[in-house]
C-alpha cells in the first residue's frame, strides 16, 4: 500500500443537507453518529482499504467475513446546533485500545469553531462465534498510521 498523507484519510467535510435536519429546522442529533460512521468508512477508503473486505454487503455476508467489527458503546456532546447548508469539518482521531478494540474520537467543527464531539468504541469478533478476536491487519496499519499523524 503506498504512503499517503495522513491529513487527506483523516480530516473530511461534509454539507447539512435538508435531510439531515428535524422539524425544528436543526439537524437531529442521530445524524452525528451517522457522519461518525460515514466518515470512518470513508478515511478507510481513502487510505486504501476495500469497504468490503470489512463490511458485510449483498455479494458477501457476515460469515464470509473473518471478523466483524461492531460499535459496543458511543456517546456524543453537541455544543452548538447545525443548519442546512452549513459546511462542517469532521476530524478523526483512532486509537488501538488492545488486540481487539480501538475507539475512534471524532470532533466536528464549523468554521473552525468545535460545534461537537463523539467518541465510538469498536472491538473486533469472529462472526460465527461471536468471540473477540484480533483486529484485522489492515484495521491495524490504518491505526498505527493514523496514531502516528498526531
Amino acid at each position: 500500500m503506498e504512503k499517503r498523507n495522513p491529513r487527506e484519510w483523516l480530516s473530511l467535510k461534509r454539507t447539512v443537507r435538508f435531510g439531515d435536519t428535524d422539524a425544528a429546522g436543526v439537524v437531529h442529533f442521530l445524524q452525528l453518529f451517522r457522519w461518525c460512521h460515514e466518515a470512518w468508512e470513508e478515511s478507510l477508503e481513502k487510505y486504501g482499504i476495500v469497504l468490503k473486505d470489512i463490511f458485510p454487503t449483498t455479494q458477501r455476508n457476515i460469515s464470509q467475513l473473518d471478523v466483524a467489527l461492531p460499535v459496543v458503546h458511543c456517546e456524543a456532546k453537541y455544543f452548538q446546533p447545525l443548519y442546512v447548508g452549513d459546511s462542517i469539518n469532521i476530524k478523526l482521531y483512532p486509537e488501538k485500545i488492545n488486540d481487539s478494540s480501538f475507539i475512534i474520537l471524532f470532533k466536528f467543527e464549523k468554521k473552525s469553531e468545535q460545534i461537537g464531539l463523539s467518541q465510538i468504541k469498536h472491538v473486533s469478533i469472529n462472526p460465527i462465534t461471536r468471540e473477540k478476536c484480533s483486529l484485522p491487519e489492515q484495521i491495524n496499519l490504518w491505526l498505527e498510521e493514523s496514531v502516528m499523524s498526531f
